[in-house]
Parts: C-alpha cells; sequence; structure tokens
C-alpha cells in the first residue's frame, strides 16, 4: 500500500503536470523509468519482507495474495495507472475550460472592437450633408420660403433616424425607403430645376431587415459628386428584393477624369459590409466616361 501510494503521487502529481502536460517528452520517459525501477525494487523488497518476516521463512504460510510476484506488481501498477487515467482526464477538462473561456474573451473583444469600428464609421457618412441642408434652410429662411417648415419636418425625421435607429443592428427595409425618400426630397429642394432623379422601390417585403444606414451613403455619394451634365444632375436609382436577396442599383452623371467619386463614403461603406455581411454580399462599381454606376446584391441574413 504505502509502495502504491508513493507510486501514484510522484505520477500524478509530478510526472505529468510538470513533464507530459508541458511536452518534456524526454524528461517524462527518463523519471518515469526510474519510478519504474524504484517502485519495482520495493516491491520486490516487500514481497520478501512477508516472506522473511511475517511467514519464518515458509512460502506456504504467506498470504495467498503475496505469493505471485507478477501479481503484485500488476495490481500495484493498474491502480497507478487508472488513477494518473483520471489525473489527465481532469488536467484535459480543466485544459478545455481554460481554452473555451480564452476564446470568449478573445470573441467579446473582437466583437467590441468591430462595434466600435461600425460606431466609427457611422460618425463620418454624414456631416457635410447636415452643413449643405442647413445652409439651404438658412437661404430659404432668409427669403421666408413655404418650403422652409416642411424641409425643418423632413431633417428632423433623418436626424432621429441617424441618432437614434442608427444603434439598432437591424431594421426594417421599408424604414430604411421612407428615410431615402426624406433625403432625396430635402435634395430636390436644394437643387431646385438642376435634378432629375427617378427612385423605385419594387417588391419590398415586409419582414426584410438590413442594417441602417447602409443604402443612403451611396446615395448621399452621388449627390456629392454627381456632375451636372448640361446643368443637369442626373440620378437613377432601382431597390427591389427577389427571395432572401436584395437588389440596390444607383448611377449618375459623372465625369470619369474625376475620381472624388471615390472618397471616403464608399471606402467607409465597404467597411460597414465586410463587417456586417462579409461573404453575403456583391459589390460591383463600374466608372463609365459619363456615368458611375453601383451595383448592390445583398442576402439578407
Amino acid at each position: 500500500m504505502p509502495i502504491t501510494i508513493a507510486t501514484t503521487y510522484v505520477s500524478i502529481y509530478n510526472l505529468i503536470p510538470h513533464y507530459l502536460i508541458k511536452k518534456r517528452y524526454g524528461r517524462f520517459a527518463l523519471y518515469g523509468f526510474f519510478t519504474l525501477v524504484i517502485s519495482a525494487f520495493l516491491i520486490i523488497v516487500s514481497v520478501f519482507y512477508g516472506l522473511i518476516y511475517l511467514s519464518n521463512f515458509q512460502y506456504g504460510n504467506m498470504a495467498p495474495i503475496s505469493r505471485s510476484l507478477i501479481f503484485v506488481t500488476t495490481a500495484v501498477y493498474i491502480i497507478v495507472i487508472i488513477v494518473s487515467a483520471f489525473k489527465l482526464l481532469k488536467l484535459n477538462l480543466k485544459h478545455t475550460q481554460d481554452a473555451k473561456k480564452l476564446e470568449t474573451k478573445i470573441l467579446e473583444t473582437q466583437l467590441k472592437l468591430k462595434e466600435q469600428e461600425l460606431n466609427y464609421l457611422k460618425m463620418q457618412i454624414h456631416p457635410h450633408f447636415l452643413f449643405n441642408t442647413l445652409n439651404t434652410m438658412y437661404g430659404f429662411a432668409l427669403k421666408k420660403a413655404d418650403e422652409t417648415p416642411e424641409m425643418i419636418l423632413k431633417l428632423s425625421n433623418l436626424l432621429d433616424y441617424l441618432l437614434y435607429q442608427v444603434d439598432k443592428p437591424f431594421v426594417a427595409l421599408q424604414d430604411e425607403i421612407n428615410h431615402i425618400n426624406d433625403y432625396i426630397e430635402l435634395e430636390k429642394m436644394r437643387f431646385h430645376d438642376t435634378l432629375n432623379i427617378d427612385f423605385s422601390a419594387e417588391n419590398i417585403l415586409e419582414d426584410t431587415q438590413i442594417a441602417p444606414m447602409l443604402l443612403l451613403p451611396f446615395i448621399e455619394n452621388s449627390f456629392k459628386h454627381g456632375t451636372l451634365k448640361n446643368g443637369i444632375l442626373e440620378i437613377n436609382i432601382k431597390l427591389y428584393c427577389e427571395e432572401k436577396n436584395v437588389f440596390f442599383q444607383i448611377k449618375n452623371t459623372h465625369l470619369k477624369h474625376d475620381e472624388t467619386n471615390k472618397g471616403i463614403g464608399l471606402v467607409n461603406i465597404k467597411k460597414r459590409l465586410d463587417l456586417l455581411y462579409k461573404n453575403h454580399y456583391k459589390l460591383d462599381i463600374n466608372n463609365t466616361d459619363n456615368l458611375f454606376k453601383i451595383n448592390l446584391k445583398l442576402e439578407t441574413i
């Protein structure tokens, strides 16, 4: 019993945690061999001790279980192996739990970083639009134009969407469309007769949801970087749904040599698409001599 306890103790508290778990296999084999030799020697001594002192050198007087050296040795090492196996299982379970906790912390950190990056991208989208709209409203107010109250109302709706709804992970596609219409109406007031815009939304399903402020930056980009042709800025926007896919197409008059159309707005929206719809979207941008075209296919998830 003392030999079994000692051998087991050395195995589970020294050999396994200090050498086997830490993948120091050479020392584990060496020290394991020493432990085996010493324990085997002590087993032999204990058997002869029982023969000499307890049986008066009479083999027949020995306890039946002690007569076989092989049986005694096997019994000792079976106990050592079983206890060591439980120790390995316990260490493996602890390692798995620690790995899961670490993985969870890593995922939480990555999620927080993505949320911070998304918030940073959202903050960069609309300041120039607000400045332009406020300047237009200021001009209308000076002229005491009848359009001023309507413009204030539409801007209020957009600000509510920008400040509060944008924090939601997803919004109804119809809500995005409603605010696109408000945005277009504000731009119509600002551009007056120099704007020709066509916006159509077809087959929009009530349960279709997308990330907030995902489509509006494309439209804002077309107003900001579009070029007047024959005194008119032409913008064509088409939005429709097929099964679980949302298709968005927009094109505006544009001079090819004007590379500003590829400014911060499109860079930010690409980053947002990668963060929110990675491997679930397709974005094509085509810059011809007179038109700037964008085609977006989005898999709603």
